[in-house]
C-alpha cells in the first residue's frame, strides 16, 4: 500500500474549491452520508455534492443548528448522530438501514480538535472516540448499504504528524496533551482507510483518507484567540495572517476529489492532499507535508482495527 502513495498529477491543487472538482459531474441518483455535514468543511462538501444532483444525508450531532445551517440547500436530509456516543451511532445506523437504500459515498467529515481532557463512552479520551472510534462504528454497523460499490472518505489532517498511535496509552490515562492526542486520533483515520480499503475492496467499497489543508472553521473553537494569534494563524485583531491558510470551499475540495474523481477507479486506502494523492514524508523533523509511514503501515492499520473491534464490540468483517 505505502508503495503506491504517491501524487498522480491530478490537475488539481491547493487553490481548487469543491465546486471546480464537480463541475461537469452529474451525480444524480447518488446517496452520500456526510457527518458534520453542516458546519466547516463538511457544509461546503454538502453544498458541492447536492449542486451536482447528489442526495446527502448530513448526520449532525445538533440537528436544530444543521437544519438552520442547510436552509435552502435542496436534496438534503438531515439525522441525528452523535460520534462519541455509539448507542447513537447504532441508532443512526438503524434508521438509514431501514431506508433500504445504497450508499454511494461516505465522508466522514465530522471532528474535534485539541480539546481539553474529556472522556466518553467506556472512558476513552474524546479525540480518539470522536474522530475515529465513531467514524469505525458508523462504517461497520452500515455495511450493508455499502457493499456493491462505494467510497468512503475519512478525513484525516496534517496533524496526524505529531503523533503515531500511542500502543502503551491509547486513551492518555496519563499525561494528556491536546495536541498529541489530536495528531493520534488523525493517524487512527488514515489508518483506518488503509484497513477498511482491504478489506472492502472485494466488495467494491474503496476508502481513502486526506488532509483538507489548514482552514479557520468552528474545528478552531477549543482554541483561545490568544493561541492562535501565538501561532501565527491571526494578526492582534482575530484576522486570518498566515498565507497557507485555504477558503472552506478550497478545504472541501480533496474530501470531494477522494470521494468522486474517476481518476481514482482502482485505488484506495491512500492519503490525498491539495486534490492529489500525497507522497510519503519520511523527514526528521516530520515536514507536515504528506503523511507519514507510520500512518500508511498495513500492519499498524491491521492492529488499530483489531483494537477498535475490540473497544467497540463492532466489526462487520470479524477482524478478517
Amino acid at each position: 500500500m505505502i508503495s503506491k502513495q504517491s501524487p498522480i498529477q491530478s490537475g488539481f491543487g491547493a487553490a481548487t474549491t469543491a465546486a471546480e472538482i464537480l463541475e461537469g459531474h452529474d451525480l444524480s441518483g447518488t446517496t452520500a452520508i456526510v457527518t458534520g455535514g453542516h458546519s466547516g468543511l463538511g457544509l461546503e462538501t454538502t453544498r458541492a455534492l447536492t449542486d451536482a444532483g447528489a442526495r446527502v444525508v448530513v448526520a449532525a450531532r445538533d440537528v436544530e443548528a444543521a437544519r438552520a445551517k442547510t436552509n435552502g440547500i435542496s436534496n438534503v436530509e438531515i439525522e441525528q448522530l452523535d460520534l462519541s456516543d455509539l448507542t447513537s451511532v447504532h441508532d443512526f445506523a438503524q434508521r438509514f438501514l431501514a431506508s433500504n437504500r445504497h450508499i454511494d459515498i461516505l465522508i466522514g467529515s465530522a471532528g474535534i480538535m485539541a480539546c481539553p481532557e474529556t472522556r466518553v463512552g467506556a472512558g476513552w479520551e474524546a479525540q480518539f472516540a470522536t474522530n475515529h472510534l465513531g467514524h469505525y462504528a458508523l462504517v461497520n454497523l452500515l455495511w450493508p448499504a455499502l457493499k456493491g460499490g462505494a467510497r468512503v472518505v475519512i478525513v484525516s489532517s496534517a496533524g496526524h504528524h505529531q503523533s503515531d498511535i500511542r500502543w502503551d496509552d491509547v486513551q492518555f490515562t496519563k499525561d494528556y496533551d491536546k495536541w498529541l492526542a489530536y495528531g493520534q486520533s488523525k493517524t487512527a483515520t488514515a489508518l483506518f482507510a488503509v484497513h477498511l480499503d482491504r478489506l472492502g475492496q472485494r466488495e467494491g467499497v474503496r476508502a481513502f483518507s486526506l488532509h483538507p489543508g489548514a482552514i479557520l472553521t468552528p474545528l478552531q473553537r477549543h482554541l483561545p484567540q490568544d493561541e492562535m494569534i501565538a501561532a501565527g494563524w491571526l494578526d492582534a485583531d482575530g484576522n486570518p495572517v498566515d498565507a497557507i491558510f485555504k477558503t472552506p470551499q478550497q478545504g472541501a475540495a480533496t474530501q470531494v476529489w477522494a470521494a468522486t474523481a474517476p481518476q481514482l477507479a482502482g485505488m484506495g486506502g491512500l492519503y490525498c492532499e491539495d486534490c492529489d494523492i500525497a507522497s510519503l514524508d519520511e523527514s526528521e523533523p516530520p515536514s507536515f507535508v504528506g503523511v507519514r509511514p507510520y500512518a500508511a503501515d498495513p500492519e499498524q492499520a491491521r492492529r488499530l482495527w483489531a483494537l477498535s473491534a475490540h473497544l467497540t464490540g463492532i466489526d462487520a468483517f470479524d477482524s478478517k
